[in-house]
């Protein structure tokens, strides 16, 4: 067996649904909670790593992913949830089908109107670390305005080796 970016990925969609579930069984102010910065709270942040998933698949494939709903949007109630979790799914899927992908670059303009060039494989590297990063962003707001942040720890690769092998 080569080694892979598919477990990451797997990783990845298993602790983004984990998230998703855990912040659905917290009360509705709790995707109002923000460490320091008001406008980057949970709800953002939540949403924020579903609609950049959907970017980085943009950018390897040129095309946004089918979706479920019309658009993916901020939670603002836990019900909310549920669609993004059908959202984050879907995305985090079509980023897994990627790996399938010959490792090539691809030339684009990125957010400071600059020209890069990526491999495919930074592509879906950065989507990983991006996601890990936010989801620290989220408990570490929550546990700041006093909710029980989720658990880091439950959701790493070690954690995800013991539920799925």
């Amino acid at each position: 067996m080569t080694i892979g970016i598919e477990r990451l990925l797997a990783h990845m969609a298993w602790a983004n649904q984990a998230t998703l579930e855990y912040l659905g069984g917290l009360p509705d102010e709790a995707l109002r909670a923000f460490a320091v910065n008001e406008k980057w709270h949970v709800g953002e942040i939540a949403n924020h790593i579903v609609e950049a998933a959907d970017f980085y698949f943009y950018r390897i494939t040129n095309k946004h992913c089918e979706i479920p709903g019309e658009k993916i949007q901020e939670p603002k109630v836990k019900g909310d949830l549920e669609l993004l979790k059908r959202q984050a799914a879907a995305i985090d899927n079509a980023l897994a089908s990627c790996c399938k992908l010959e490792d090539t670059k691809v030339d684009f303009v990125n957010s400071k109107g600059e020209k890069v060039s990526r491999w495919l494989s930074t592509i879906l590297s950065q989507a990983v670390h991006h996601a890990t990063e936010h989801r620290a962003q989220i408990a570490s707001a929550l546990e700041v305005k006093g909710f029980q942040p989720v658990d880091l720890d439950e959701l790493d690769l070690w954690a995800f080796e013991i539920e799925k092998g």
